[in-house]
Order: C-alpha cells, then sequence, then structure tokens
C-alpha cells in the first residue's frame, strides 16, 4: 500500500502541488489496517488513500491542512480510551499513530518505488522526532538514497538495523538517542520493509497442487511447481498461476536457497519422489515443510525417512498430514486448509474459532528496541 501512494504521491509532485503524508506507522491492540498504510492530501484538495478504513480519516485531513499552513510534522495518536479518537470515530478498540508529515525529498520516494516495481527488496526509513523530522532514506542490501540528515551515527545505525529488517521480512519503528546510539529513547525511526514474495514450493503436479498454487499467489506467494515427470506438468492449470520445473527435488532444492517465510509442499504421492523431497526440504531454511497424505501414509513415511537418516527433529518440522482440521476434501478446500495452517504458525496461533478465544484477534509486534 505504501509502494503505491508513493507512486501518487511522486505524480503530484511533479505537478508542482505541495503534498503531505499521513504514514500509519505503529498499531497498539486491534486495528483496520497494518503499518504502511497511508493517506496522502495536496495543497489542492487532493485526497488519496487511508490509514484505518475510514475512522479517523477526517481528523488526520485537518492535520495536513495544519502542516500546509506551516505547523511541524508530528505523530498523531487515536485510542479508543481517548476522547479526540471518540470524537473522530475510532471504534475499533486498539490504537493507531499516524506520522503526519510533509514530502519534500524525492530521492527516497524514486528509490523506494524502483526498487518495489523490480521485485527488489528494500527499506524505507522514516525519522519521526527532532529537527529533521520527516526526513527518509531508502535502504537495499549494497545502497542507498535519501538522508536522515547530518548525524552520520545515526544515518549508520540505521541503515545496519534496516538491513536487518530486510532478512526478517519485519517493519517496526526503532529508537535512538539524540547522538544516533542504538541504546536510547530520543529519536524514533519508522523502518518499513518491501521485501520480494516469499516463495511457495510444490513438488507434484496433481490437482491440489494447481489449487493450492491459485489461492497462495493471491496472498502474495510466488510459486513453483516442480515434478520429474514431464508428462505431469504438461497441462495449462499448472502454468495459470505458478512457475513450472521439470526436476527432482532433491536437485531442485540444492540449487535454490530458501528463508523463513518460503514454504515446501510435497504432493506426489510417490516415495520415490516424497523422500527425497522431505529429505532435502529439512535441510533448508524454509519456515514451513508440509506433506500431503493420510495417516497411515505418515506413519510409513516416518518409518522410511527414519531409515533415510532424518533425525528426530527433523522429523519434527515436517507438517503431515498437512492442513488445518477442518473437513476438507476437494482440492480447493484442501488448498484453503494448508494455507490456513501456514498462516497460523506463523504468526504463532492454534487456529481454533475466534469465538471460541479470547485476547486480540490481530497479533501487533511490539515496536523494536
Amino acid at each position: 500500500m505504501l509502494a503505491r501512494s508513493q507512486a501518487v504521491a511522486l505524480q503530484w509532485l511533479d505537478e508542482g502541488a505541495r503534498v503531505v503524508a499521513a504514514t500509519l506507522v505503529e498499531t497498539l491492540g486491534s486495528a483496520p489496517l497494518d503499518p504502511g498504510a497511508e493517506m496522502l492530501v495536496d495543497g489542492r484538495g487532493r485526497i488519496e488513500g487511508s490509514v484505518t478504513g475510514g475512522c479517523v480519516e477526517g481528523a488526520l485531513v485537518e492535520e495536513a491542512r495544519s502542516v500546509l499552513a506551516g505547523a511541524p510534522p508530528r505523530v498523531a495518536t487515536y485510542g479508543i480510551s481517548d476522547q479526540q479518537a471518540v470524537d473522530v470515530g475510532l471504534m475499533c478498540g486498539g490504537t493507531v499513530k499516524v506520522f503526519v508529515h510533509e514530502l519534500t525529498d524525492r530521492d527516497a520516494l524514486e528509490a523506494t518505488t524502483r526498487a518495489v516495481a523490480d521485485a527488489q527488496p528494500v527499506a524505507l526509513a522514516t525519522l519521526l522526532d527532532g529537527p529533521d523530522a520527516g526526513a527518509k532514506i531508502a535502504i537495499q542490501a549494497d545502497a542507498t538514497a535519501g538522508s536522515l540528515g547530518t548525524n552520520e551515527l545515526l544515518h549508520d545505525n540505521v541503515v545496519r538495523d534496516a538491513r536487518g529488517f530486510l532478512g526478517e521480512g519485519r517493519s517496526a519503528i526503532r529508537r535512538y538517542s539524540a547522538r544516533g546510539e542504538t541504546m536510547g529513547d530520543d529519536l524514533r525511526v519508522s523502518i518499513m520493509t518491501f521485501a520480494t514474495p516469499p516463495r511457495m514450493i510444490i513438488f507434484g503436479a496433481i490437482d491440489f497442487s494447481a489449487a493450492l498454487a491459485q489461492s497462495a499467489t493471491e496472498i502474495g506467494y510466488r510459486v513453483t511447481i516442480v515434478d520429474a515427470r514431464e508428462a505431469f506438468v504438461s497441462s495449462p492449470r499448472f502454468r495459470e498461476h505458478a512457475d513450472v520445473v521439470v526436476d527432482w527435488p532433491d536437485h531442485y532444492l540444492s540449487e535454490n536457497t530458501l528463508y523463513e517465510r518460503d514454504a515446501i509442499l510435497v504432493f506426489t504421492h510417490d516415495p520415490k519422489f516424497d523422500e527425497p523431497a522431505l529429505v532435502a526440504a529439512v535441510r533448508t531454511g524454509a519456515g514451513y515443510i508440509g506433506a500431503l497424505g493420510s495417516r497411515r501414509t505418515h506413519v510409513d513415511r516416518v518409518i522410511r525417512l527414519r531409515d533415510a537418516g532424518l533425525s528426530q527433529t527433523e522429523m519434527d518440522s515436517i507438517n503431515s498430514p498437512c492442513g488445518l482440521d477442518v473437513g476438507a476434501r476437494t482440492p480447493a478446500e484442501t488448498a484453503i486448509a494448508v494455507l490456513a495452517e501456514i498462516l497460523a504458525l506463523r504468526a504463532g496461533r492454534q487456529g481454533g474459532r475466534l469465538a471460541d478465544a479470547s485476547g486480540p484477534i490481530h497479533a501487533r509486534e511490539q515496536a523494536a528496541r
């Protein structure tokens, strides 16, 4: 969402307009949208985007007009317990912090927009406090664009932290001392990451693979279906939502580097493909490994994997039978069950009914220290 708003902001700046951005930088408790949501207001009265789906946008328009009139940038906070929040209609039960500031430096915005368009990982760091509040820097693995001001120590520490965030695929607010040291609370910096899409590798070209590829693509995965049997992957339905590769699973995984955000699914239903795939999968960095099949199939598979040399820890990393217990039968239903398990594990949840649970629906990461 932030990348799209940057493109709009650059267009308005090209037209000679003054542009104020209201960027959601932190949420506590429930909130309609995630950090990174952004609303733009320009000096000609145009409004683009949203930060809470309508709860506080009216108040933020007034904040933006104040900035256009000369007010300094600031972090506006709205929470259910605040009278101001009640007045503007924030009724979701949480608290949102929105940084309202004028966009003046194009370098970081242009670099972020280019990187996102090229599917390259990039982080956008925005200084929230001090005389240089609103300054931005775009950070990639080997380059930066923009500036946070003249504080070189702050610059170096933010660049280092942002590159760490890129590796983890997370966004947060970091705090620094007035001198730029990592131990301090004087200066807040919002670091928003735009990581490359997580990968999902599915071994086995079957109906379940095609259904899972379609659903996984819709939630942001880059899907590859791999099968050593060329005749199995020839159907166009596999290429509709995935890249298709003809290869043996262990060879394919040996030539690809996977990370915590990535997932491997083994759907071949054939031990001569399943077992090499799983043996290779547990030795990658993939955060989720799942195998399709019945409980009896899993018991037999465990015996063979143990004979193949897998440790108990490695076998425990395999989710089999994969998916949540929702009574799925068809390929489309199974795809939903598998994706639900992946999302639940990624969020540290059990995957039960929300109506039977307590606590916040949306777990929010606390501000990084």
